[in-house]
């Protein structure tokens, strides 16, 4: 990217007129030999909140993780606002309104509450208290706990601390993978009904997960990746009445 396209995102302008908020063209990624996505094309629109299906080794995570930096395509494009972003290091992107939730939430299991949450604001050059307002609103159990190391919270307290430090960088577009792995259907039920209200606050979402009901009753679009390539994709209300869906992942016979 050059450096006037980094100043234009640093300084919070737009990027190309028109252009999705992500979009990721003919992206091949490998692990050493083995081609973990085949020249997948997505896009996010600006607001949508996007789901990603698939099973286990289908790509899912790999494609998070492409886009926020963590790893990168030995072919194809990363861009953001029309601007390539792939060869960006994981930790400049933050800079650039992507935030990243990833699988297993990664809360700094020693540090407190309040201390993982301002380490989700570390672009800045001091903690907002309105951030952490936000933060506390959005999950009032974090802010009873403030004080409590985050190695000690139940599963469904460790996923709120996690979206909530990524949420104090003030992302544009929220990265979530598998953000109901290992909870209760009632925790799973209150984190999806939080990410509705992070994406209806303006924040763009892309999705991963496995629960297929779940992520396609509250996606606008999504994609369903098999082995690395992008198998079916479109309004999330076409994908949710597929057969092929709803014998894959909702346990029913095709029709």
């Amino acid at each position: 990217m050059s450096t006037t396209a980094q100043l234009r995102e640093e300084s919070g302008e737009a990027g190309t007129p028109d252009a999705p908020l992500l979009e990721l063209r003919g992206m091949r990624v490998f692990y050493g030999a083995i081609e973990a996505l085949k020249g997948i094309d997505l896009t996010v629109g600006k607001g949508e909140i996007v789901a990603l299906l698939g099973s286990n080794g289908a790509g899912k995570t790999t494609t998070l993780r492409t886009v926020s930096g963590m790893l990168q395509p030995r072919h194809g494009e990363v861009l953001l606002r029309g601007e390539r972003i792939d060869g960006i290091k994981s930790h400049e992107l933050v800079r650039f309104g992507i935030g990243h939730v990833p699988e297993g939430r990664r809360v700094f299991a020693t540090m407190t509450v309040l201390e993982n949450l301002e380490m989700g604001a570390y672009k800045f050059s001091s903690v907002d208290s309105g951030d952490l307002d936000r933060a506390f609103t959005l999950f009032p159990r974090l802010a009873e706990r403030r004080s409590q190391q985050a190695g000690t919270l139940s599963g469904g307290e460790q996923q709120m601390l996690a979206i909530g430090r990524a949420l104090m960088g003030r992302p544009e577009l929220l990265l979530l993978d598998e953000p109901s792995m290992g909870l209760a259907p009632l925790i799973v039920q209150q984190i999806f009904e939080i990410i509705k209200e992070i994406n209806d606050q303006g924040t763009t979402v892309l999705l991963v997960e496995q629960n297929a009901t779940q992520a396609l009753g509250l996606a606008d679009r999504g994609y369903v990746l098999e082995t690395g390539s992008v198998a079916m994709s479109g309004p999330a209300g076409d994908l949710l009445a597929d057969s092929r869906i709803r014998a894959a992942y909702l346990g029913e016979g095709a029709a």
